[in-house]
């Protein structure tokens, strides 16, 4: 199988279709981001990548005179032209996003969605799949009018600890929707020995989080209420781009054990002889490990590049077990 991954980022459908053992001649990737890249290609590294989306122009191959009709169309690689089988990406959604400004297609960026219905057109693989944001149903119907099937609306709570709901507008044959697998968030997090202190608020941050102005007053008095995770909640928020900022985006409370940090000089230490003599600390970020798992991405996979480029890609990615569900439907294909 040949696979096109527009938009590819850290290459989450790659990983799910290696998840299945569906086997790739070439995947080829449209990439601009070097982190996403070097991350990709640290795990996969007989990928092609083309750069921009926009410079991904389609090649043909002929038998006989040129003018004649084409036998193969595809991409080009060393010379030959790779007949595409499955098409996937989830072109950049900012514009769409009921949590930004909702420009719709008059975000340029939200306007690469043409560049897959171009591509889409002009391969005419098999197969394809692409990934957005809930939005408005006028942007909705404009994506399904183009790709003519209707999007399947899957939150990932059901496969992850993460509630992150998307569309998917596919033509792979779907058994429904994934079963619940029951993952909570305390099921992903790591032992609360091993996290590390940078990973802890500073007094400075927990403060802001427990001002309130008239922004959070529909859900508190508090921006933390709006914005706190704890194990209690059941599930995660959705990761997001924003997540490596910190507060308030990624703001955890870690009420497994409120005994492990201990304050020493307005800094947090780790003296575990005073843990049950003194005041304590626990609200923290979500780790990178973490938030791997919730995308159900495997441990240590992002590893290579800063913890902001591995949270910002995360927030960016797929919930891969999502992907591979959708992606069993096409076992059958290459068995």
């Amino acid at each position: 199988m040949n696979v096109l991954s527009l938009f590819d980022g850290m290459s989450c459908g790659q990983i799910a279709l290696d998840k299945l053992g569906i086997p790739i001649n070439k995947y080829f990737a449209a990439e601009i981001d070097k982190y996403a890249i070097q991350v990709a290609k640290s795990n996969y590294p007989d990928m092609v990548h083309l750069g921009d989306v926009k410079e991904i122009w389609v090649s043909h191959s002929y038998e006989g005179a040129i003018g004649s009709t084409p036998c193969t169309t595809g991409i080009e690689h060393e010379g030959e032209t790779h007949k595409i089988d499955l098409l996937i990406g989830g072109s950049p959604c900012q514009g769409f996003s009921f949590a930004g400004k909702q420009l719709n297609f008059d975000d340029p960026r939200s306007q690469l969605f043409f560049e897959y219905v171009r591509l889409l057109e002009a391969l005419k693989p098999k197969y394809f799949l692409l990934e957005n944001v809930k939005m408005k149903k006028e942007s909705e119907q404009v994506i399904t009018d183009y790709l003519g099937v209707e999007p399947v609306e899957i939150n990932s709570n059901l496969v992850s600890a993460q509630n992150r709901k998307r569309l998917y507008w596919t033509n792979i044959p779907t058994d429904g929707l994934p079963e619940d697998k029951g993952i909570m968030l305390k099921d992903i997090l790591e032992p609360v020995e091993q996290i590390d202190d940078a990973y802890y608020y500073s007094d400075k941050s927990i403060a802001y989080m427990e001002r309130g102005n008239a922004k959070w007053q529909q859900a508190g008095s508090r921006r933390a209420d709006r914005y706190t995770q704890t194990p209690d909640t059941k599930k995660a928020f959705t990761i997001t781009a924003n997540f490596h900022k910190g507060v308030p985006y990624n703001y955890f409370d870690d009420v497994r054990d409120k005994s492990k940090c201990v304050r020493s000089g307005g800094r947090l230490s780790y003296d575990r002889h005073e843990w049950d003599s003194v005041d304590t600390h626990h609200i923290r970020k979500l780790t990178v490990t973490e938030c791997e798992r919730l995308q159900t991405v495997p441990d240590g996979y992002t590893c290579g590049v800063s913890n902001t480029q591995r949270y910002k890609m995360l927030g960016n990615g797929w919930t891969v077990d999502v992907i591979k569900h959708i992606f069993e439907g096409l076992k059958e294909e290459t068995q």
